[in-house]
């Protein structure tokens, strides 16, 4: 027998209450009322059994899809989620992995940490926790690693097409916002910063204070692969180097009370130490908001890649029964007034996809003493490097793991003990397109999605017969284009599979050691800092 479906009618009345201001109560209400009474009749006479909150799920999901992707529903276990990443502690078996479909990978096991202690590497996958097969497991299974400290959790696992069995305990893991810093050629200081999460001030500070202690009269703080987090860790950072008062950031909205002006409030720890600031392609959101207000301030020389360009802000919203709306609520700007979102999310192409702004319709400010910077694309950096770009087929080559089994596969049929001398050799490149070929690595440009459209539509119009062989050919020296490129992209590649191979050797600490002395962007950053006019001249 189904059950009657009722919805809380005070989950009604908070939306009805919070969203009148912006639009009609009436029609509100109205539209409320027709989805609940077209939720009771279809769980009561759909022909097939129905599950109340799958219906709920895709109903949620189907509303905000058409929205940003950063507004999102979240269960009760993603607002805990949200709140461990943002604490920076959790409980666990210390390692990062990759949840997909029906299995769960080690990304990377965190050196002292259960996994690292039990033996499990990076690429092993797990196939059972406990007693359950993650293939079976319908909901998120990568949960089922955390539990209470001291507790015993069984895994099986595959390594190299062998089962193995391991039991390891559950400890709390510190996840550190910064997770290296260290003194470079006797007066450069080194800072990673990962996160923007509750200990990021603190952890900074501390950093920059011992390498000030040490000797350091310059500094380097690498933002490279930091997604952002808490704006207000955003701002406080910035405030370490420039005077309490300085305008950050403004956030804007067709909401009155989200228009705000975001200043330093602390008095800083040094003003004058030059500073180069790296980013790339991943570096995003609250990353963009230090190296944008320190670039429009004139304080630092930003290195390495266009970054990620979201200018969005959010903010989650408590709902009924522990739930959340994690919803975009403001648009920020630089000092300078850029907004440096890069997809338009609310005029979208034929096929539904965000508009990317053109580069021609960037719109010019100008920095505190001057200079000339851009909105619309991220932030672009005073100095690019090639090493640090993410073109079309790295990301897609990021995107199918292939770099990352590759370093898998490399690990496991290289003996290396020591990072002193270590390159990607134009050997190991080579194998490494061989590797693609015998994992049919595949991507589609965006010349093929149209082409493949104008097919569709030749099809339509009774025409496929007539272009299918000159199609075909087009297909086909796209084909010879893309293996091309992969060539055209060699440093690139060879940048990320570096990072990739070392840190499964050395931990990520090892890599961070050899960056310091064979990284091209740190190279850069260091010269850049030891010739002062230089520094000086990309300043002015």
């Amino acid at each position: 027998m189904k059950k009657k479906i009722i919805i809380p009618i005070i989950a009604i009345g908070i939306l009805i209450t919070t969203a009148s201001f912006k639009n009609d109560f009436f029609e509100i209400a109205k539209q409320i009322e027709i989805f609940t009474t077209l939720f009771k009749e279809l769980n009561m006479n759909y022909v097939d059994e129905t599950t109340p909150a799958t219906l709920m799920d895709k109903a949620i999901t189907g509303m905000l899809e058409d929205l940003d992707p950063y507004t999102v529903y979240w269960n009760e276990q993603e607002v805990e989620d949200a709140r461990i990443k943002n604490s920076g502690t959790y409980t666990g078996i210390g390692a990062s992995v990759q949840t997909l479909k029906d299995k769960i990978i080690i990304s990377e096991p965190f050196k002292g940490y259960p996994a690292d202690k039990a033996g499990l590497k990076a690429g092993d996958e797990i196939v059972k926790i406990g007693s359950i097969t993650v293939s079976d497991f319908e909901d998120d299974a990568g949960e089922l690693l955390k539990g209470a400290v001291g507790s015993e959790v069984e895994l099986t696992f595959k390594r190299q097409g062998k089962i193995q069995t391991t039991v390891l305990k559950r400890e709390k893991v510190e996840v550190n916002a910064v997770p290296y810093y260290s003194l470079v050629q006797n007066d450069v200081g080194y800072i990673v910063l990962k996160a923007f999460n509750q200990k990021t001030t603190v952890e900074t500070k501390a950093a920059l204070e011992d390498l000030k202690e040490q000797g350091a009269t310059k500094l380097i703080l690498d933002l490279r692969g930091n997604p952002g987090g808490l704006l207000n860790e955003a701002i406080n950072i910035v405030n370490l180097f420039v005077p309490k008062g300085e305008v950050i950031t403004t956030t804007k909205s067709v909401i009155e009370k989200y228009n705000k002006t975001y200043r330093t409030t602390h008095d800083p720890v040094d003003t004058e130490i030059p500073l180069v600031v790296l980013v790339n392609g991943r570096s995003a959101s609250a990353s963009e908001i230090v190296s944008g207000g320190l670039q429009d301030l004139d304080r630092a020389v930003i290195i390495g890649a266009r970054s990620f360009g979201k200018g969005l802000v959010q903010r989650p919203k408590k709902l009924t029964y522990g739930t959340q709306l994690k919803v975009t609520i403001s648009r920020y700007y630089t000092p300078s007034g850029r907004c440096i979102q890069a997809l338009d999310y609310w005029n979208r192409d034929e096929n539904g996809d965000p508009v990317r702004l053109d580069p021609k319709n960037y719109n010019k400010f100008k920095t505190k003493g001057g200079r000339t910077v851009y909105d619309g694309g991220g932030i672009l950096p005073d100095i690019e490097l090639e090493s640090s770009k993410f073109s079309p087929i790295t990301t897609a080559l990021l995107k199918d793991n292939a770099i990352f089994d590759y370093a898998t596969e490399y690990y496991y049929s290289h003996q290396l003990t020591n990072w002193n001398g270590f390159e990607v050799s134009e050997i190991d490149f080579q194998n490494f397109l061989q590797f693609l070929k015998t994992k049919n690595f595949h991507y589609e440009t965006e010349t093929e999605k149209k082409f493949a459209e104008a097919l569709r539509r030749a099809e339509d119009d009774e025409l496929r017969e007539e272009i299918q062989t000159s199609y075909n050919a087009l297909l086909s020296s796209i084909e010879t284009a893309k293996q091309k490129d992969l060539v055209a992209k060699k440093v690139e590649i060879k940048s990320l599979l570096t990072d990739e191979i070392l840190r499964r050797y050395f931990y990520a600490e090892g890599l961070y050691d050899y960056q310091i002395q064979h990284n091209p962007e740190v190279l850069e950053a260091i010269s850049v800092l030891k010739d002062a006019n230089r520094y000086q001249k990309i300043l002015n």
